[in-house]
């Protein structure tokens, strides 16, 4: 159960992964980072509507990481719960013995 918690947890990170560089290589206002790979704002990677498929793409993954981030926090309390088993306070209460 653990392994594939933590397969899953690998696909997660690489999905934030490849969602922050189809972010960064959209074209902003000031040509951000799309800038960088030597494009003009007539020039494009994908073709010509090239934003377009990128927002459908960042869309998408953006959905993708949103349902993964539920899922791997739901399955992670569930692991902690079993762990731990039933919920017992860690502090432990003791009778005083009329000592002061």
């Amino acid at each position: 159960m653990t392994i594939s918690f933590y397969i899953l947890l690998f696909l997660f990170l690489l999905l934030a992964s490849i969602l922050c560089l189809v972010i960064l290589i959209q074209e902003s206002k000031s040509l951000g980072l799309g800038a960088s790979f030597g494009g003009d704002t007539s020039d494009s990677l994908f073709g010509t509507s090239t934003a377009e498929v990128l927002k459908r793409v960042t869309a998408y993954l953006s959905g993708a990481f949103l349902i993964g981030c539920l899922v791997l926090s739901l399955w992670s309390a569930s692991l902690g719960r079993k762990a731990h088993g039933v919920f017992q306070p860690s502090v432990e209460m003791r009778e005083s013995g009329g000592e002061s």
